[in-house]
């Protein structure tokens, strides 16, 4: 494809639209983690390489998640990493200027307690920047024609690829995993729960994602082929699902380090409870983005 051809492909006005649904995701999906206590604390203590770690894996999730829900469309790798920086610098200024706002940086805090504050809120906020993109989309514009719109907004009728699924379950586990993983509950949770709390709790986690996307009429659904056997679904994406739910739970825990200090049997069940809300952010990412 010719440079001109990208060039009359941008649209500046859908663009900057974009821009501002990504201003309004990022505090909307963001906010919870902005008046959490443990986050403010965590800017403080966190081990940079721990934190550092998430703010370099979180870059490549952005580029890949700019292809499918980016600010416009994108044709190239370069277009999808402008679109994730635009994000990540969202992220970064939103959650500078919340936490201003809410009194939590203050002028006589330390260069390293503010960057770390604002670093870890980023992470959550440019994510829900990019999100925001797909889930506040909103109408079409007037006098567009809606066969043009569709062909050319990245959400709509895109075929993604097993990979692909698996990849966006993988954010949504990621980020509502990033919501509840620093609290102490998570921990608590833990010493309070039995062996048998945790088998039910899987159980629970498994029939709640499966029902999410194939169970129930949700708009996104992913509807069985006609002849396919009921476990086919279950086995192909529900339990491969729940697995990437419990990895990006045990990281999520280790970055918080909420699994230092810790027995293993105390460890695995807090993973065990935080995998349920996991798989729920995995299963509804399946249906929105």
């Amino acid at each position: 494809m010719s440079a001109a051809t990208t060039r009359q492909d941008f649209n500046s006005s859908r663009f900057f639209s974009g821009i501002a649904r990504g201003i309004a995701g990022a505090l909307l999906f963001a906010l919870p983690m902005f008046m959490t206590m443990e986050m403010w604390e965590l800017g403080f203590y966190m081990d940079r390489s721990r934190l550092f770690l998430l703010l370099i894996v979180n870059i490549p999730l952005l580029v890949i998640l700019s292809d499918r829900v980016g600010f416009e469309r994108t044709w190239t790798w370069r277009q999808a990493m402008r679109d994730a920086s635009i994000a990540y610098g969202l992220g970064i200024l939103g959650s500078a200027l919340i936490l201003i706002a809410m009194g939590v940086l203050k002028h006589d805090q330390s260069l390293h307690e503010i960057t770390g504050m604002i670093a870890i809120q980023a992470v959550p906020a440019s994510i829900g920047a990019m999100l925001g993109r797909s889930q506040l989309g909103g109408q079409l514009d007037d006098g567009d024609d809606p066969e043009e719109n569709d062909s050319d907004d990245p959400v709509h009728e895109r075929e993604t690829s097993y990979a692909g699924e698996l990849f966006l379950m993988a954010v949504g586990a990621l980020f509502l995993s990033l919501n509840v993983a620093p609290t102490e509950e998570m921990v608590l949770l833990s010493y309070k729960m039995t062996p048998w709390h945790g088998l039910i709790m899987i159980a629970a986690s498994l029939v709640v994602m499966h029902g999410f996307v194939y169970a129930l009429s949700f708009k996104g659904s992913h509807d069985l082929a006609e002849g396919t056997p009921g476990w086919h679904a279950f086995v192909r994406f529900t339990l491969p699902g729940y697995v990437i739910a419990g990895l990006i739970s045990a990281y999520c825990l280790w970055t918080f380090h909420r699994t230092d200090d810790i027995g293993s049997t105390q460890i695995l069940m807090a993973v065990v409870v935080l995998s349920f809300p996991a798989a729920i952010g995995a299963a509804a990412a399946r249906l929105i983005l």
